[in-house]
């Protein structure tokens, strides 16, 4: 009997393994890689072919008889066997049933069919000659035109043919049909203008240090460490290029949709063979994508996180741009690190990878110095122009000499010169999470743990809570620094700002971009194309507003509330402001124009924003390494982020206990590396739809122990578990 095993795409974490199905004889070709359905109890699921044997025997092997088969989703197996490969580690690593980590490489993660469409071909038949004209009537003026063009264009669509004409010439013989599957582009109207200069000597050794390991098709990691406007995707172009010489493609990522269209631009430029892949394309949109990287009609796939998870062999060089952004990291099942998966997908298919940013992740950068990554450094702006000059300001001044106003009197006289000077200006409102933080206003003070220092949360029940040590308090009255009474809870919004800048200046042209402007496919590439054009004078918005983008008239840049990163309770929150703070600075002066850029902050002694001011990237990252070294941080550990829920409190806190107690013995027991466990605390949402939910935190020098002694527990396997490797945020 031919039988098979399957991977059910159930969503439950407590089914991880195989299924063995009979296969029926009209499905005899089946083979590993095949998307089917199949009975799964009472209803019917898709499933995953992982092999197929024949069985001899098999009906005395079981208790009972084998369920067949019921058909299969496509014309072809859907997954390659690197795709297989991906899949089986991306399980492993991540502790999530394999079937999760399989459902990242389809279109649509419920594995319904795709709707396809498909048009009408005509074509000459194959046996065409002169002498089948005499079978036409000379009267039949529209049969003989529809001859002479098919002997002209060999092919074409049958949509504006009479279809009187066409049954006429099918039925005697003198053409065929063919059906044709159409492929959609989202991006089919993008003819950009090729740019071509001169590489900086700087670009020229980039791109022959990577060179020789993209001929030798070695596995090799990059850090590509470029200034802003330093011409990193310049870069990636030139090695493009390279590796569709050598006959092999090519992945580049970006962190987030806003990123993409720019981008696609300057590739699509140069390559004919470029794909895009993100999520707000249809799931139609993908599937089309995907069979045509599956029949090699591309070379180049652009996207987000899921560009890596296409059915694209042959890779000989994968691009990590902007890769210290936390939008690589995905917050639900499975919880993969896009930066990571990139670099073992790399090892698969013997390719470069490179990690490109202006401020590359503090684990990176520490990875470079010891040599696991060869660094490519990148200090000048491309034709020799300067960077930005930034200004800091202090706001607890302003609010002093009596400006309550959220723009300081310095950023208002700037955006006053540049619109007088029609120019352009992008403001970043530094809002990240929901949680509210209380500061006085006065001396800048932000209420913190006594224990850990990270700052304390406002809570709805009116308490200040710390989500590190579960310390609770009381808000205070005034500061308990300098007694003042301005304290504020802070969570200023963009539709507030967007109010001050109506009232300041009344004749600009405003756009505001963030999350409630871009829930439609293609706003944010509409939204910077017409300021792209200089409809606008002001750009606004969030954290995407600060990053890759290149519009040559932007000479000033504000930031507001710089340092509100460093109130968020999370090892990474400087990091996260020096990040934000030059990022942003880069979007200005790119062109002919010097730029100016204002920074204001209630804290201007903080590290972050000290050398996020300077551009100072190397003296951030030694202060934050040392930092994080004292208190056992990544790049020094490890960490791992479980999250236990039930409807009954002392429940999810009790069993949180034992694990934490259970892992502490046998830490002690069977690992001599450094291991530390803390919690359980309260989420940073402590309870969700009637859930209570608690939190344990790992930080290890030894994940692989980690990872054997979660799963020997089968926590992976329980739906009131989440275990999340590497998290972005550890509460």
């Amino acid at each position: 009997m031919l039988t098979a095993q399957i991977c059910v795409n159930v969503k439950t974490n407590s089914i991880d393994k195989t299924f063995t199905y009979a296969v029926p004889e009209r499905l005899n070709f089946l083979c590993a890689g095949w998307r089917v359905i199949v009975p799964f109890g009472p209803r019917k699921v898709d499933g995953f072919v992982m092999s197929v044997e024949e069985l001899p025997g098999a009906e005395k092997l079981f208790d009972f008889a084998l369920k067949e088969i019921f058909d299969v989703f496509d014309e072809e197996p859907w997954f390659t066997p690197k795709m297989m490969q991906a899949a089986q580690w991306i399980s492993d690593f991540y502790l999530c049933p394999l079937s999760q980590a399989m459902s990242l490489f389809m279109p649509g993660r419920n594995g319904r069919k795709i709707s396809k469409k498909f048009e009408r071909i005509l074509k000459l038949a194959e046996n065409f000659s002169e002498e089948d004209l005499k079978k036409i009537s000379p009267r039949a003026k529209s049969q003989l035109n529809l001859l002479k063009i098919l002997r002209e264009k060999k092919e074409i669509p049958a949509l504006k043919i009479s279809s009187q004409v066409i049954k006429s010439l099918e039925k005697i013989g003198l053409i065929k049909i063919e059906m044709r599957r159409i492929l959609r582009d989202s991006y089919p109207k993008i003819f950009a203008a090729q740019k071509n200069f001169d590489l900086t000597s700087e670009q020229v050794a980039a791109v022959k240090a990577v060179e020789k390991y993209l001929h030798k098709k070695i596995f090799q990691g990059f850090l590509l460490h470029g200034v802003t406007g330093s011409g990193k995707t310049q870069v990636y172009i030139e090695l493009t290029k390279i590796v569709r010489e050598l006959g092999r493609r090519a992945i580049i990522l970006v962190p987030e949709i806003a990123l993409t269209g720019q981008i696609v631009d300057n590739f699509k430029a140069r390559f004919p063979d470029v794909a895009v892949i993100h999520s707000r394309l249809s799931v139609e949109e993908r599937s089309d994508t995907f069979h045509k990287i599956r029949g090699g009609e591309v070379g180049i796939v652009i996207g987000a996180r899921s560009a890596l998870f296409t059915p694209i062999e042959n890779v000989g060089l994968i691009v990590v741009d902007e890769e210290q952004d936390s939008s690589y990291k995905q917050d639900e099942a499975p919880r993969y690190h896009a930066r990571f998966v990139a670099e073992e997908f790399a090892k698969f298919h013997n390719a470069a990878v490179i990690f490109g940013s202006a401020t590359p992740s503090v684990e990176n950068y520490y990875r470079a110095k010891k040599g696991e990554l060869i660094y490519l450094p990148m200090t000048q702006r491309i034709f020799n122009q300067p960077l930005p000059q930034v200004e800091c300001v202090d706001m607890r001044g302003e609010l002093r000499e009596g400006n309550k106003t959220v723009l300081s009197r310095a950023l208002q006289n700037l955006l006053r010169e540049t619109l007088k000077n029609h120019q352009q200006a992008i403001l970043l409102l530094n809002r990240r999470g929901y949680n509210t933080f209380v500061m006085c206003r006065s001396c800048g003070y932000v209420v913190s743990c006594r224990d850990c220092g990270l700052s304390m949360t406002y809570h709805a029940d009116g308490k200040l809570r710390c989500h590190h040590c579960e310390i609770e308090t009381e808000p205070p009255a005034t500061c308990p620094k300098c007694a003042g009474k301005y304290i504020k809870y802070f969570g200023t919004g963009t539709q507030k700002l967007e109010q001050a800048l109506s009232e300041i200046l009344p004749d600009a042209k405003i756009l505001r971009m963030d999350r409630d402007t871009t829930n439609k496919k293609f706003a944010h590439k509409k939204i910077l194309e017409s300021f792209g054009r200089g409809e606008y004078d002001i750009l606004f918005g969030t954290q995407m507003v600060a990053k890759g983008h290149d519009i040559k008239n932007v000479t000033a840049v504000g930031i507001l509330s710089a340092d509100a990163a460093l109130n968020f309770p999370d090892f990474r929150a400087a990091e996260i402001c020096f990040d934000l703070i030059t990022q942003a600075a880069g979007r200005a002066g790119r062109a002919n124009f010097p730029g100016k850029v204002i920074v204001q902050t209630y804290n201007t002694e903080a590290d972050a924003v000290v050398f996020g001011c300077l551009q100072d990237y190397e003296s951030f990252a030694e202060a934050e390494l040392s930092n994080r070294k004292n208190f056992f941080f990544p790049p020094y550990s490890r960490l791992v982020k479980i999250l236990f829920m039930s409807k009954k409190k002392d429940v999810a806190k009790i069993f949180a206990e034992e694990v934490a107690i259970k892992f502490n013995s046998e830490a002690k027991k069977f690992s001599d590396a450094r291991q530390e466990i803390f919690g359980p605390i309260p989420s940073r949402i402590e309870k969700l739809k009637d859930v209570f939910r608690f939190v344990l935190l790992i930080k290890t020098s030894d994940l692989n122990f980690v990872r054997k002694f979660l799963h020997s527990l089968n926590l992976q396997k329980m739906p009131e578990v989440q275990i999340d490797i590497d998290p972005t945020v550890t509460n």
